[in-house]
This record gives structure tokens, C-alpha cells and sequence, in this order.
């Protein structure tokens, strides 16, 4: 894997944005493993809390910067229709 990758933001159709692979696939991989396969889905609060404890310490020390990694994550796999969110706020996610 190289060192970054481009990402989408289903906020923001067309344009992408580069980040760290390492990262991103992390906390993909922590994402993926947090939020339910049906809606109503889970709170993004509820989100950053449960990937903190699956994160490689060596990329994310203390959870430090999960917030923003999990919402980087969030947005571009909504924007790849892999995560959705549930019709009401507060946003919460679920897989598709």
C-alpha cells in the first residue's frame, strides 16, 4: 500500500481528498467492525468510542485523533454506499 490514498466525501460529489493509507485502512477496519448491519445504526459518538479500543497504537497513541479519522472513514464510505444513515437525527450509521 502506498503512502497516501485518495478518498471521497459524500458531501462533496467529484472531489477527493489525500490522506494516509496506514491510517485509513485502520480505521476502516475498526469502522467496518463497530457499526451494525441495519438500521437504526450507531451514533458517531457512540462510533469514535467503540473503534478507539481496535486502533494500532502505533498509528492512533491513546486514540489520538480517532474523531477526525472516523468521520474521514465515515464520509468516504458513505459516498462508496457502504454506510448509510438512518433517516432521523441524530446521524447514525449502519452498513448497507
Amino acid at each position: 500500500m502506498g503512502d497516501r490514498i485518495e478518498i471521497e466525501n459524500v458531501g462533496q460529489p467529484g472531489k477527493t481528498y489525500r490522506v494516509d493509507a496506514r491510517k485509513f485502512a485502520a480505521m476502516k477496519e475498526a469502522v467496518l467492525a463497530s457499526v451494525p448491519d441495519a438500521a437504526p445504526g450507531i451514533a458517531v459518538s457512540e462510533l469514535i468510542a467503540a473503534v478507539k479500543p481496535k486502533l494500532p497504537q502505533d498509528l492512533f497513541p491513546g486514540g489520538e485523533k480517532a474523531g477526525w479519522w472516523v468521520k474521514a472513514v465515515q464520509l468516504d464510505l458513505e459516498a462508496k454506499k457502504v454506510l448509510a444513515r438512518a433517516d432521523r437525527p441524530p446521524v447514525r450509521l449502519y452498513r448497507v
